[in-house]
């Protein structure tokens, strides 16, 4: 049976369960229910701190699980990222008071640095060459420069305004882009079931993506419609009963379907229908 470890709570809990649901694999009916067997489906889930994941699963205590790739990274743990979700998207800067003296990642070099992910913290700056006191605090790190602890910090950016009313400023590229990550243990055998469980994950991933496509075209504006519509392989492509005409159906990238519309619509498609894909193998 495929052990997988699956956020408890947080921002990842409840969108790594949705995923887990629309691939068709039973979830916990409560909040408080630790483990959860899907005996049909051959899997057994366990609920745990997101932090604790990686380390579960680097260890090889359970198979594979659902994490934020900073939280892999931050653990140092003997596991690999499968594939990215497309959830729980988050920005990792430094920060230091606006209009202080430090404006740069060089000038951190023999500094003190605040954070909630010191290995993180701490792997980026030895890449580059770079040492600093990083100091690891479990939350609201912001305040920590003005009472003294620190002089600069690293945190989740998102609008910024904790930072700026905090009195800081970002500088420098981002430490890191994360989400929410499939990971396995590294350099070990693949577990049984797991390229199933991986497929059905990739499938619903696929299926948010795009959306299923059909339109009527007169048959000889069909070339210059399917080079709007090429879909996954090809495009399918059959005779209406009305003379002249085609019927084609195509997925397409959801984020581009109402332009696609509009294109299709000036080259002569009528009828344009669009549904969704909830689940697909490609």
């Amino acid at each position: 049976m495929l052990k997988v470890a699956v956020p408890n709570k947080g921002s990842l809990a409840e969108a790594a369960a949705s995923l887990l649901a629309e691939a068709g694999y039973r979830q916990r009916r409560s909040s408080k229910d630790l483990v959860c067997v899907d005996a049909e489906n051959d899997v057994e889930f366990f609920y745990l701190r997101p932090r604790d994941i990686a380390i579960y699963v680097g260890e090889g205590t359970l198979d594979v699980g659902l994490t934020g790739r900073d939280l892999l990274l931050d653990s140092r743990a003997q596991a690999d990222e499968v594939m990215a979700l497309g959830f729980a998207g988050s920005t990792f800067r430094f920060a230091a008071p606006e209009g202080g003296e430090i404006t740069s990642v060089e000038q951190l070099d023999g500094r003190r640095i605040a954070t909630s992910y010191r290995g993180l913290v701490e792997n980026y700056l030895a890449e580059r060459g770079m040492s600093a006191s990083v100091v690891r605090l479990d939350g609201a790190v912001e305040t920590s420069i003005r009472l003294g602890v620190a002089d600069a910090i690293a945190d989740v950016v998102e609008t910024g305004t904790t930072l700026r009313q905090a009195g800081l400023a970002v500088f420098g590229d981002p430490i890191l882009t994360s989400e929410a990550v499939l990971i396995r243990r590294a350099e070990a055998p693949e577990p049984e079931g797991f390229e199933v469980f991986r497929r059905r994950v990739e499938s619903v991933l696929v299926a948010r993506s795009y959306v299923m496509m059909d339109y009527d075209i007169p048959t000889e504006q069909v070339e210059a419609a399917v080079q709007l519509t090429p879909g996954i392989e090809s495009p399918t492509v059959s005779s209406l009963h009305k003379e002249g005409w085609s019927a084609v159906r195509a997925m397409v990238p959801r984020d581009a379907a109402q332009r696609v519309m509009d294109d299709l619509y000036a080259v002569g498609a009528r009828g344009i229908l669009v549904t969704d894909v909830l689940a697909c193998r490609i």
